[in-house]
């Protein structure tokens, strides 16, 4: 089986439909023109039909980029497809993204009609969507609360209607990594054909398991992850882009490898942030900006001593320059004189021990101490010194 892992990237879509974190189609531009130097094999630029905006932003997307593939999405309706087709045009590598849910309580409650009637609608969408393009991808919307043998006969109508990517989304992030795993294995041993087309998850997060599930659903077959960059879109979030990407890169064992430049993904972490308003939490793994970053004595004696005593990645493979050694009440006497040689002073011992005591006072009367409280310090050691 082919390791290779195609990286869907779905910011301006999944990704823009946060409250508040609308852009404006110069804005997008720019994201997807980072995007395509990061290495993204698939950029999803919106939903056509939903608004003129939309439309503008999915053309000139196309016609900004050249490597990657440009997704528009639609529902599956012959009016949708018409536009994202017309959106569209101008696009290298086109792909219409269309699909239905497939669950019961979609078949139920949204859509009100049968099984039998879902698959025909999903099979006409697919129809209609090759005759603009040959890429044609569809989603089987909250796949992952749908059964297994039904999901797998939705599955088979649309791959022999010629659908070349079968998203299977964990639409409300229910799924558990071991579950979403055999339900991707499910379609792989069960559906006849389906080594001609491209598996691909796309995992929510509303109980954080959407990179443990994205990750579960490769390990078992899935060729293509959809992602966003800081793991935003609806409700609690999407996959996060620069976790599975780094989790494959750590674990080489894994045998699964990405087209990404991964040095580049603090610098689109913080476009993304920037240009959406919206605040990337301290403590997010790898962009967040505590990820390299150590307080406690011990750890930080550790990583002064050797990095990969308590950090398993190198911050530089991420676009970080360097750890973080923050000065706080939990600082031990290693990482004072650390942080002091790095501003120009070679401490004693008897000036660490003196330094020490006097940081402890001002560490424990504030949050964090920094370069202008140690240059007190050792001011009023040196000075108070005996000649």
């Amino acid at each position: 089986m082919d390791n290779r892992i195609y990286i869907f990237d779905t910011t301006l879509r999944d990704g823009e439909q946060v409250p508040g974190c609308k852009l404006n189609t110069n804005q997008k531009i720019d994201i997807a023109l980072e995007l395509e130097r990061l290495g993204v094999d698939v950029i999803e630029a919106g939903f056509p039909i939903s608004s003129p905006g939309d439309f503008a932003s999915v053309e000139a997307i196309s016609k900004a980029v050249s490597y990657p593939v440009v997704c528009g999405l639609t529902r599956a309706v012959e009016k949708d497809i018409k536009v994202a087709a017309e959106s569209l045009k101008y696009a290298k590598r086109p792909r219409i993204h269309t699909g239905i849910g497939t669950s019961d309580s979609h078949i139920i409650h949204k859509f009100n009609t049968t099984r039998e009637k879902i698959i025909e609608r999903a099979v006409s969408a697919v129809k209609y969507a090759k005759t603009f393009v040959e890429d044609v991808e569809f989603y089987a919307e909250d796949a992952g609360r749908t059964d297994n043998v039904f999901l797998a006969e939705v599955i088979e109508a649309v791959l022999k209607a010629g659908a070349t990517v079968l998203n299977i989304p964990d639409t409300t992030g229910y799924c558990l990594p071991e579950e979403y795993g055999q339900k991707i294995a499910y379609l792989r041993d069960n559906v006849p054909g389906i080594e001609k087309a491209i598996l691909s998850t796309h995992c929510h997060n509303d109980l954080g398991l959407a990179t443990a599930n994205s990750i579960a659903g490769a390990l078992n077959g899935a060729r293509q992850i959809e992602c966003t960059i800081n793991g935003i879109g609806e409700r609690a979030g999407n996959t996060a882009l620069e976790e599975v990407v780094m989790i494959m890169k750590q674990h080489p064992y894994l045998n699964l490898i990405t087209g990404i430049e991964t040095k580049l993904l603090n610098p689109i972490s913080h476009l993304v942030r920037d240009k959406m308003g919206m605040p990337v939490q301290p403590n997010k793994a790898i962009v967040g900006d505590n990820a390299f970053a150590h307080s406690s004595g011990i750890h930080q004696d550790g990583v002064i001593k050797q990095r990969d005593t308590y950090e398993i990645m190198d911050p530089r493979d991420v676009g970080v320059d360097t750890s973080k050694i923050v000065l706080t009440a939990r600082s031990g006497r290693a990482a004072i004189a650390y942080r002091f040689k790095q501003i120009g002073f070679d401490l004693t011992k008897d000036e660490l021990d003196l330094v020490y005591s006097l940081f402890l006072s001002v560490a424990d009367a504030q949050k964090e101490v920094i370069n202008e409280d140690l240059e007190k310090l050792i001011a009023k050691v040196r000075v108070n010194s005996p000649v």
